[in-house]
């Protein structure tokens, strides 16, 4: 899986594919434990589809960041994403902000 990253500082931003459900799902997951950094951004502002499979995928995500002593947040302005979260109350359970910048700033 081939995503769109940035680094800055000790903190990578993941950029989200267009859809994230159950064929990414897996994907995903493998793809973030690869990675050794241990603070993540996943910005969901250009993800126009997110189904169950996506949502899990985060949480399964941000599970295994935490057994490695990482964190994530997750960045997003797109009005139907943060409404999803909301619906689903993983807004409760993941880190939300407006913006990669306040995402990333939130971990200093």
């Amino acid at each position: 899986m081939n995503l769109t990253t940035e680094v800055f500082g000790d903190v990578m931003v993941v950029h989200a594919p267009d859809e994230l459900g159950a064929e990414l799902a897996g994907q995903l997951s493998a793809y973030l434990s690869s990675r050794r950094r241990r603070r993540i951004v996943f910005d969901l502002d250009g993800t126009e589809l997110i189904d169950s499979a996506g949502l899990t995928a985060l949480l399964d995500a941000q599970d295994q960041l935490r057994q490695k002593g990482g964190q994530m947040r997750i960045a997003t302005s797109n009005p139907t994403n943060r409404k999803i979260l909301e619906i689903t109350r993983l807004d409760r359970q993941l880190e939300v902000f407006s913006s990669v910048i306040e995402a990333v700033k939130s971990f200093q």
